[in-house]
């Protein structure tokens, strides 16, 4: 989306003129700039770069917000039961929203303790469910979570000492 600015790098043919790519626009997984912000809405944003093949402004949205998957890891623990509901089948697993801003994904291997060809065959958009951290890669930003596992206490994850790591990744990528 093109947004005005009040100051920065002039865009050649839109002059003060910036843009924020989709992913930037929120932590939140979104489908359209309109899930996260509205026209005329005035927003702070940090610069991220300036484009040299067309010169406009790049702007992360979302990097001047607290990222949310800091306070997730920060209280979330291994062996811990999240409770969500399922957002979204993909062919490799399902989409839990285990907090407002953070979905998990749990692989299909990890949506029962029989196999499944795919996730329809166990689960269902809309079900609620409770699925088990089993891990917290905070490096890569992505937790472990199973339906169907439960580690044993007082078990750390491999990850868990690793200090929070400041990505432009999502967490479901």
């Amino acid at each position: 989306m093109f947004v005005a600015l009040d100051e920065g790098p002039a865009h050649p043919r839109f002059p003060g003129a910036g843009f924020i790519t989709i992913p930037e626009l929120s932590w939140r997984r979104i489908e359209t700039a309109h899930d996260a912000v509205r026209t005329g809405q005035r927003a702070r944003a940090e610069f991220l770069q300036s484009g040299t093949r067309n010169l406009e402004a790049r702007l992360p949205l979302r990097a001047a917000q607290p990222d949310p998957f800091h306070t997730f890891a920060g209280r979330t623990t291994v062996g811990q039961k999240l409770h969500g509901r399922i957002t979204e089948p993909v062919p490799s697993g399902v989409f839990v929203q285990a907090t407002d801003a953070i979905e998990v994904l749990v692989h299909l291997r990890e949506l029962t303790s029989t196999p499944v060809a795919s996730p329809p065959d166990a689960v269902r958009a809309g079900d609620d469910t409770t699925v088990a951290v089993t891990g917290i890669d905070r490096e890569r930003r992505r937790p472990a979570p199973s339906r169907q596992q439960n580690p044993p206490p007082g078990h750390q994850s491999p990850s868990a000492g690793l200090s929070h790591a400041n990505t432009s990744e999502h967490l479901n990528t």
